[in-house]
């Protein structure tokens, strides 16, 4: 699993710890890898995902109470649809890709790699283990 950074992992590790989720479990390991990878995201994550009944919050995404931007609602869109195939009106990977800039296009990317077991050159343990990287690898 490629992290930005140290604080990505951290991040990554403290969701998997407050929701006490299983390590095998692929699914939350994908969502939570988008949310603790965005920081507008890990800032309002119990609106996105309820650690108490282990299961995501969709009526975030037009709830009036918690503001995402465009970007964020992409992010939280492929999360959501990793996570249990959530689908709705703007799921299509052209509605998702379309918003991202660099630094969360490759967030989606790997987090799709990580839900389908794809690894790429520089990763050569189980998705179970933890890698960490200084820097992004930006070689597709």
């Amino acid at each position: 699993m490629i992290f930005k950074n140290e604080e990505h992992q951290q991040k990554f590790m403290q969701l998997i710890f407050e929701d006490g989720m299983h390590p095998q479990d692929i699914e939350r390991k994908t969502l939570f890898y988008i949310l603790s990878g965005n920081n507008h995201l890990y800032q309002k994550r119990h609106h996105i995902y309820n650690f108490s009944d282990h299961m995501i919050s969709p009526e975030c995404l037009t709830a009036s109470d918690v503001d995402f931007s465009t970007s964020s609602k992409a992010l939280i869109r492929l999360g959501f649809n990793l996570y249990n195939g959530y689908t709705d009106n703007n799921i299509s990977p052209l509605d998702i890709y379309y918003s991202l800039d660099e630094e969360n296009y490759i967030l989606a990317q790997e987090s799709i790699n990580i839900r389908f077991g794809i690894a790429n050159s520089h990763q050569h343990e189980p998705m179970t283990q933890l890698h960490n990287d200084d820097e992004w690898d930006m070689e597709m």
